[in-house]
């Protein structure tokens, strides 16, 4: 058998990504590594799934990352569509709407796009 288990975001202020991502998502840290001198890791998910999103700071980076052409992202399915669009619109997190299709994208503070 095999699942999947984690993706992995390189962030460079941990405790900023980890209040957007408790304020956009409701992820709260699940546990947490710390590579000595190297990094911190930590892994945030909900009580809605196994599914965990490791948000990295290497203690050396100081530049922004480059995400390339932005042509990946991670996605989430709710049952509180409107309550969650109306919070990231309140948050000004909203980076691309599709009504047509029924979805649309928030950015992190690092650039990494998140599908509703």
């Amino acid at each position: 058998m095999i699942r999947f288990a984690h993706f992995n975001f390189n962030v460079l202020d941990l405790e900023r990504s980890l209040s957007f991502y408790q304020q956009a998502l409701g992820l709260t840290p699940v546990r947490e590594k710390i590579l000595d001198g190297v990094a911190r890791l930590v892994y945030v998910s909900n009580k809605e799934s196994d599914f965990e999103l490791e948000l990295t700071q290497l203690f050396d980076r100081s530049q922004p990352y480059d995400l390339g052409e932005g042509e990946f992202h991670l996605a989430f399915v709710t049952d509180e569509y409107e309550a969650l669009h109306a919070r990231h619109q309140e948050m000004g997190c909203i980076c691309m709407e599709n009504p047509t299709v029924g979805i649309y994208f928030i950015e992190d503070p690092d650039g990494y796009w998140i599908e509703i």
